[in-house]
């Protein structure tokens, strides 16, 4: 997101469970000050009148094991968008007069409204793209790397999320996607527009007002029929990219061909997941390398640790820290806490990754770590990150290539370290001072 730094948030480390807020103006400052006292004081936390409806409640979970219970199960745990595809399902609202946000919605999650579903669509749609089947973009995903660290300068200062982790994922994307890339700026400013609620957004909900959602309506003008015409281009003359792979598979669990409706849902929701969450986690690694004396050196010497780092870095730095989901379907019990029926669970991920009950030393960055994948940052259970694969990859040869053509990482000057508003950990600018490696 282009959002400005606002060095004017309140901003105030929280002592007490009467002090933590997690989503009012500069939260983003003390959310890892905040996760400890969830998890020493009120694991379970309710948000009076915070569901769905002013006489039901939220609850934040932020202890692993009640984390990985919710989303490994979402019969039990209802996933809210599902909820939400039903209810426009119901009301039988002509798709013309569905705005374009709960258009695409629904064209993709009717796609996947089950747990079976759900898994077809992962393993026939996504997977081959953009999950276990990404390892075929290893050598495109390199060229675009490659060309980055290119127009690094030999040494000096860099604004690293600028000129190396906001431009790789979108570089990427839209050659996954088969977009030109004269197009990306244009495919850039839609991105932010889709996230506006995860940046903007109110409360656990991350609700906009009417002023906002008409603002987001006005960016992503063009963008239903940008794809569109790409859509009936592919069907015609169809190349090695997802969207041409979309419009000639057939789907096996509804045994036909996708709409092109259905194709611009899976579409956003592509470009939805697939550029915020890999910036994010890229310059905070930076960051982690930069904290930490003699860190860049030792994976430089044992590159084959660089997996491991990479797990670990997701795990203390989630890129996306947690999202209101799900709502319980009957009433719950966690930690002797007592959730009615229709409540939402706020899935805290962020704040599951550093429970020291799961993990030993949970501050620590530990390249030994075992089992280090288990964190929750991509979700887990049946509808877990369907991008995580394509997010690892292009991590993992960002920093192969650059520990292989860059000798020094650290801090340059004038760095705020703000992160912006919203539910993701990022900071908009990152200055850097690098030396490439001399050719």
């Amino acid at each position: 997101m282009s959002t400005p730094l606002d060095s004017s948030y309140p901003s105030r480390c929280p002592r007490n469970l009467s002090d933590v807020d997690l989503f009012g103006p500069g939260s983003q400052e003390h959310w890892y000050d905040a996760y400890p006292i969830l998890h020493r004081e009120a694991p379970v936390h309710r948000l009076p009148g915070e569901g769905l409806t002013p006489d039901s409640d939220a609850f934040i979970l932020s202890r692993y094991e009640d984390i990985n219970r919710v989303v490994k199960d979402p019969v039990r745990y209802t996933p809210i968008t599902s909820l939400m595809v039903e209810q426009m399902a119901a009301a039988e609202t002509p798709p013309e007069d569905m705005d374009y946000i709960n258009m695409m919605m629904v064209s993709m999650l009717t796609l996947r409204p089950t747990v079976e579903l759900w898994r077809a669509h992962r393993k026939e749609l996504t997977d081959p793209w953009v999950g276990p089947g990404a390892e075929r973009h290893r050598e495109m995903i390199t060229r675009h790397v490659d060309a980055l660290i290119d127009q690094l300068p030999s040494a000096g200062e860099v604004d690293f999320v600028q000129a190396f982790a906001r431009p790789l994922p979108q570089q990427v994307m839209a050659e996954v996607l088969g977009f030109p890339e004269s197009d990306i700026p244009q495919l850039a400013a839609w991105g932010e527009a889709q996230v506006m609620p995860f940046v903007y957004g109110e409360g656990h909900l991350n609700r906009l007002t009417d002023e906002q959602l008409a603002a987001q309506f006005t960016q992503l003008d063009g963008f239903k029929e940008y794809v569109q015409d790409i859509v009936r281009a592919k069907r015609q003359s169809p190349a090695d990219d997802m969207i041409s792979f979309l419009t000639q598979v057939t789907y096996s669990a509804l045994d036909r061909k996708l709409t092109d409706l259905e194709i611009n849902g899976i579409v956003y929701a592509m470009v939805l997941g697939g550029l915020e969450t890999t910036q994010y986690a890229l310059e905070q690694q930076a960051q982690l390398l930069c904290d930490r004396p003699g860190l860049f050196e030792a994976l430089k010497t044992n590159p084959q640790q660089l997996r491991v780092f990479i797990e670990e870095s997701l795990r203390l730095r989630a890129p996306t820290q947690g999202l209101s989901t799900r709502l319980t379907s009957q009433d719950e019990e966690f930690g002797g806490v007592t959730i009615p029926r229709g409540s939402v669970l706020h899935l805290r991920w962020a704040a599951g990754n550093i429970d020291p009950e799961a993990f030993e030393c949970p501050m620590d960055l530990q390249l030994d770590r075992k089992a280090a994948s288990r964190h929750l940052s991509f979700s887990a259970g049946p509808r877990v990150c369907p991008g995580a694969g394509i997010s690892r990859l292009e991590q993992q040869i960002a920093w192969t290539r650059l520990l292989e053509r860059v000798d020094t990482i650290a801090y340059g000057a004038n760095n705020a370290f703000l992160h912006q508003p919203g539910i993701m950990l990022g900071t908009l600018e990152l200055n850097l001072n690098l030396v490439k490696t001399a050719v």
